[in-house]
């Protein structure tokens, strides 16, 4: 299964933003990387590439692939409403991100591979497919010979009451519920969405 293995830090700096979570690297060094960094002259970009930079950085942010996420824009295009935020609510919707926003990883990467190796489930059926949109009303919940993981046991005692409206977690089951489609406010991501639809508008 395809996916961006290579180092995350860089990538955070390009975007200036430090997109794929908590990062002391970063925060050394949030600037972007290249010999010459905040020196280096840096021409106007092209609206054009201002748009493109969008679009990886959500992609990056998500963890999604070119292919993947040309898909969802479709989906969000044919859909009602607002297309930016269907698109991001798409994202949302991906089971590994619902994994990572209910505190059971702590990163998205983390949250695919504890869905690939069948350590969540979905409605009580184990789910191994990341990318699989779960719909408002669906119970996600650790598998039980799962609770004990090292990973998902110190992630739970970090976790702090910071909670997304659109979810709800018991800590004590380590189940938890996908309530609603989130709106855009409630979506902390620092993407401006509008940009990656005048992209693929073009």
């Amino acid at each position: 299964m395809a996916r961006y293995r290579g180092p995350v830090t860089k990538i955070a700096r390009r975007f200036g933003d430090p997109i794929f979570g908590p990062d002391r690297a970063f925060e050394k060094r949030n600037y972007p990387p290249g010999q010459h960094g905040f020196s280096r002259k840096r021409g106007k970009k092209s609206e054009y590439a201002v748009q493109l930079a969008e679009k990886q950085k959500a992609k990056y942010t998500y963890g999604i692939l070119e292919r993947q996420f040309a898909n969802l824009f479709q989906k969000a295009s044919s859909a009602k409403g607002v297309t930016g935020e269907v698109l991001l609510q798409l994202c949302e919707g991906r089971l590994d991100n619902v994994v990572y926003r209910l505190g059971i990883a702590p990163t998205r990467r983390a949250a695919r591979q504890l869905v690939t190796h069948r350590h969540i489930t979905v409605n009580g059926s184990v789910l191994n497919i990341p990318s699989y949109h779960v719909k408002p009303g669906t119970v996600i919940a650790v598998r039980e010979k799962s609770k004990s993981l090292e990973l998902i046991q110190d992630n739970q005692s970090k976790r702090t009451n910071n909670k997304f409206e659109w979810l709800e977690w018991n800590e004590a089951t380590m189940t938890g519920k996908y309530l609603a489609e989130p709106q855009r406010e409630m979506i902390p991501e620092n993407i401006k969405e509008q940009l990656i639809v005048e992209l693929y508008s073009k």
